[in-house]
């Protein structure tokens, strides 16, 4: 498949994704989104489209040093998806949301930050892996690159203080799917809030990892 080919086909699945999600309530109004690595650069959903509506040939393209070279303007939040690709080997999407659960953990006062999803399901280890709570910046803050930066690549998912979960994969289906799985994830641990849970142990997360070779 020619480069010009593979670029149309990733812009219609970041539309049928990010409508699905949409649809879905995993995202509302113009808030989250998506981008994806092509041959020469970049794909980047605009600043303030919704991702129920997106039109595949107004999708933002970035060169390799990030300059916009096509389509509408990116996301104002641009600098935490570069980040993932230059820490992260491998990367080929990123999907950041303010999905509802996700986004109340990352408002909670007690929420541990190096650990901020909790294992509860195997699913959540083998396409999640562990999640950090990184502080809060305002919206579209440079400051955000920096901090995942920081990461060294270590995580493939991260809450962002007050703001939302952003979530790496190898493509698009497969970084939507673990934003999707993190969000349930975090819907459990407020619906089990303040009750006894049973989390996976260490043998167990083990073994998981050691089968399905999940995200560091």
């Amino acid at each position: 498949m020619s480069g010009a080919a593979s670029e149309a086909r990733t812009r219609e699945t970041i539309v049928r994704f990010a409508r699905s999600m949409f649809e879905r309530g995993f995202t509302v109004g113009s808030s989250g989104n998506i981008s994806a690595a092509v041959e020469d650069g970049l794909l980047v959903t605009p600043t303030n489209a919704c991702l129920g509506f997106l039109d595949p040939a107004r999708i933002a393209k970035l060169d390799r040093d990030g300059r916009h070279i096509a389509g509408d303007p990116p996301s104002k939040e641009v600098f935490l998806h570069r980040a993932f690709y230059e820490t992260r080997p491998g990367t080929g999407a990123v999907v950041h949301l303010h999905s509802t659960y996700a986004t109340a953990i990352s408002c909670l006062a007690d929420t541990d930050p190096d650990d901020c999803i909790p294992p509860l399901t195997p699913y959540v280890v083998m396409r999640v892996g562990r999640v950090k709570l990184l502080p809060y910046v305002r919206p579209g803050d440079p400051r955000m690159g920096h901090m995942i930066r920081a990461l060294g690549g270590s995580h493939a998912a991260v809450l962002l203080a007050n703001h939302g979960p952003v979530v790496a994969g190898k493509d698009v289906e497969t970084a939507v799917y673990a934003a999707e799985e993190l969000e349930e994830t975090a819907k459990l641990v407020l619906v089990l809030r303040g009750q006894p849970a049973r989390r996976l142990d260490a043998a167990q997360i083990e073994e998981l990892e050691r089968v399905f070779s999940p995200p560091r």
